[in-house]
């Protein structure tokens, strides 16, 4: 049963990994057996998590892009195949939300980043992997996407518009891709105790609604999200593609 998740020889680029959900996947991917390759916007907290990948036995890869310029991904896909000739795994990870207001507040500024980061930035990454997945026989893509892309997070109307968006991307190419052995799959997580979260659960009247409103009587930590990423990365989920993963400790499941 165990290499039904064994990742050995495979290469994984995970974006937005220098903490939080991204970090924790990457970790477990290593300990999985997996090369990673760990991306996001500035190299000395890359660094950090590849030490400290490497220093447990795993093998990691820092290359510093950011998520909204194409140029930049592209590198990222070249520097991962000059590393170790293969990418197997895809993890859009990385995204942005600088708005927290009325959509009727937002600046256009803050509708072009958040569109460019969180949608074009997957599909560009995306565009520059599947190449080279189609001529290795197959792959997993893993969109991380929200449980606001099902239903609106308040106050977060165009970070919500594009995780909606990020989960028709995947059921699309999911349809797409089929046919090349490349399943592609998102994970909406519920709250999760990160950093970029942190607005949100470091608020006590808003956490308390939350917990109020979650069977599980917690929020979740980076590892709950890990663990899912390494099913769909792994064989275990070569029948599932275009699918949803909702892991949120129940909160979607309606009031309590």
């Amino acid at each position: 049963m165990s290499n039904l998740f064994d990742l050995t020889g495979k290469v994984a680029i995970v974006t937005g990994a220098s903490r939080g959900i991204g970090q924790a996947i990457a970790e477990r991917y290593a300990e999985a057996g997996a090369k990673v390759v760990i991306s996001s916007r500035k190299q000395e907290g890359l660094e950090a998590v590849a030490q400290a990948i490497t220093k447990k036995g795993g093998t990691a890869l820092a290359v510093p892009a950011h998520n909204g310029q194409k140029d930049a991904l592209q590198t990222l896909v070249q520097a991962t195949i000059n590393a170790f000739g293969r990418v197997d795994i895809l993890v859009n990870n990385a995204a942005t939300n600088p708005h927290f207001g009325t959509l009727l507040e937002a600046e256009d500024s803050l509708w072009q980043k958040t569109i460019e980061v969180n949608i074009m930035g997957n599909m560009w990454l995306t565009q520059a992997v599947v190449k080279h997945m189609k001529a290795q026989g197959g792959g997993k893509i893993i969109n991380v996407a929200s449980i606001n892309g099902i239903r609106p997070g308040r106050m977060q109307g165009i970070y919500s518009m594009t995780k909606a968006a990020i989960i028709s991307l995947t059921q699309t190419l999911a349809i797409e891709l089929a046919g090349d052995n490349i399943q592609v799959n998102a994970i909406a997580p519920g709250l999760v105790q990160t950093k970029f979260a942190s607005a949100i659960w470091a608020n006590d009247d808003l956490l308390t609604e939350i917990l109020r409103r979650t069977p599980a009587g917690r929020i979740g930590q980076p590892d709950d999200i890990a663990g899912i990423a390494i099913y769909l990365a792994s064989g275990a989920s070569s029948f599932a593609t275009g699918q949803t993963f909702v892991v949120d400790g129940g909160v979607t499941l309606g009031s309590i």
